[in-house]
């Protein structure tokens, strides 16, 4: 087993016939480089056997307490002998600790007891117990009673006045058409005058009611509001020392790169959408393995992470499969820290070469289906303007409106739907929003499924530090079910027919991958899977009525695989 205690530099065995890299990775889209994934083995190794930390990543089930499953990183450098060696790290903590024997370091130790970030932290834990005793107090919860009581009290008694005010005005009407034909001239004049004082009388009592409860409910403001200047002035300091231990801390964190420059955590955000970093920002594994190999003259390699142990609820995360640095913390770090490095391109930023007409499965003189190529847009991206829309706009110069009436994912082929004009547009728009389109894809899964058929039920929304990957949450998702049913098991592999209740962004895709769903990919899949030569995931077939004809169509068309 690899004596992991020994060295941070863990030196790799076995790769004479390993041709190094020529580029550096690229952390946010890759496939792992053979020694990567050679040191990712020696770790791994030492995971399942080590017994120097404890924790439960939940991969034994006779294990009690909390299951946490975590990322894990390594990187291949080269020291200053030329021997190639694997740096590793964890991201965040583990076992309670930010150092454990044969990891890197953090970049800054938060949890150092005698540094300012500790202190900062024991003096805020000091404000929230004062904080928390104030709110407490009987007096203050007293206070607010009153006020909300005498607001309700009020409330309701002006509701009752004016019920009065209203059958009175009722009763004053009556009377007065009784009198109208009863009474004399004269006498008619005395009770009108009467009736009149009273109205007069009802709308002063009014006023007096108003000005009477103002001035109690001022004073019941006032009484709280003494009550709660004490809890307010803990508030603020304890938000001043916050903002000031946050702002330290952001300090303290400082990343190198490939060219000994120096950035803190506010320099490197200060030029991002959000200048204030997110939480967490420095603590995953890749700028952890960065700034140890650059303070020791280690260089570079090459770089990959995985997860070890079992999947939040919300994400799609496999044991011991490969993934990206997350975007909304790692991005701006790591842009600052290859900088120096010969680092490969961003393949996603490439444009696509797709020379080949786009075949059209359907059309008449209103609309047309045609075939969309996988990793081919819909419409035009922030970088790649390719697209289905931009081929249609070409194809059908003199067509008005938005032409394309629904979209699929990048990476998913089949059948798009097109109008030719804005009112073929809107009725087929209509079908879709009232789900009388009915559409089936057909997908390879990378495994076997026990149940025949089914339904997933999983809300989704965006993965706010991975754009667009989507996350299963019951608090913020959008409602998102998907009905599914087996064609067949060849090879380990599950062909499968999905017929989306809703149309979620990549809601196919998690609802196959996630642990409460199918629990198995899409083949091909390089955001919930395992990446290969494509998506095994194709819209085969819509049933729709023609916008026009009124003609119940049903388009198939037979995936590549």
């Amino acid at each position: 087993m690899l004596d992991f205690g020994s060295t941070l530099f863990h030196p790799l065995s076995s790769i004479k016939n390993i041709e190094l890299p020529k580029l550096f990775t690229y952390p946010f889209y890759y496939e792992p480089h053979e020694l990567s994934i050679l040191a990712a083995k020696h770790l791994q190794t030492y995971l399942e056997k080590q017994n120097d930390f404890e924790h439960n990543f939940g991969l034994d089930p006779n294990k009690k307490g909390l299951k946490i499953g975590k990322m894990f990183g390594v990187m291949v450098v080269k020291n200053a002998e030329g021997v190639l060696g694997f740096l590793a790290a964890f991201s965040g903590k583990l076992a309670e600790s930010n150092y454990l024997k044969g990891f890197v370091p953090t970049v800054y130790d938060t949890l150092d007891k005698k540094g300012f970030y500790k202190k900062g932290e024991a003096k805020l834990n000091a404000f929230n117990r004062q904080i928390k005793l104030l709110e407490a107090d009987a007096s203050l919860k007293e206070a607010k009673y009153y006020l909300e009581n005498s607001i309700n009290q009020y409330k309701k008694e002006l509701a009752q006045f004016k019920h009065k005010i209203k059958e009175e005005k009722k009763k004053r009407k009556a009377l007065r058409e009784e009198a109208l034909n009863k009474l004399a001239i004269d006498d008619y004049k005395i009770l009108d005058e009467t009736l009149k004082k009273q109205s007069i009388y009802f709308h002063f009592r009014l006023k007096d009611l108003k000005k009477e409860w103002d001035s109690k409910i001022e004073e019941a403001k006032i009484n709280l509001k003494e009550r709660l200047q004490p809890l307010n002035k803990l508030k603020e300091e304890r938000s001043t020392l916050s903002a000031s231990l946050q702002k330290r801390l952001h300090q303290h964190y400082r990343f190198l790169n490939a060219k000994g420059e120096v950035k803190d955590l506010l320099d490197i955000f200060k030029t991002t959408s959000n200048p204030i970093p997110p939480a967490g920002s420095g603590e995953c594994a890749a700028p952890k393995l960065f700034q140890y190999a650059y303070e020791n003259n280690l260089k570079p390699i090459a770089m990959s992470e995985f997860w070890w142990g079992v999947s939040p609820k919300s994400q799609v995360r496999k044991h011991q499969q490969f993934y990206p640095s997350c975007r909304s913390k790692c991005e701006p770090i790591l842009g600052h820290m290859m900088k120096g490095l010969q680092v490969e391109e961003n393949p996603i930023a490439k444009e696509m070469a797709y020379k080949q007409p786009l075949e059209i499965v359907y059309e008449d003189d209103y609309l047309l289906l045609v075939n969309k190529p996988h990793e081919f847009l819909s419409v035009p991206g922030k970088r790649i303007k390719e697209s289905v829309l931009s081929r249609m706009r070409h194809y059908l110069p003199k067509a008005k409106g938005p032409l394309l009436v629904h979209r699929l994912d990048m990476s998913t082929s089949g059948l798009l739907l097109v109008a030719k004009n804005e009112k073929t547009h809107k009725r087929l728009q209509k079908q879709f929003i009232d789900r009388t389109i009915k559409k089936r894809y057909v997908a390879l899964l990378d495994g076997e499924i026990i149940q025949k058929e089914g339904i997933i039920d999983l809300p989704l929304r965006v993965d706010l530090d991975n754009r667009p990957q989507q996350l299963v949450c019951y608090n913020y998702g959008k409602p998102a079910k998907t009905k599914y049913k087996i064609i067949s098991i060849e090879n380990k592999k599950t062909r499968i027919y999905f017929y989306p209740i809703t149309g979620r962004t990549h809601q196919l895709r998690v609802h196959a991958a996630h642990a409460n769903g199918l629990n198995i990919p899409i083949l091909g899949d390089d955001l919930y899977g395992v990446k290969g030569d494509r998506l095994h995931l194709h819209a085969e077939l819509l049933q729709f009525t023609h916008p026009v004809t009124n003609e119940a169509l049903e388009i198939i068309c037979k995936p590549p695989f």
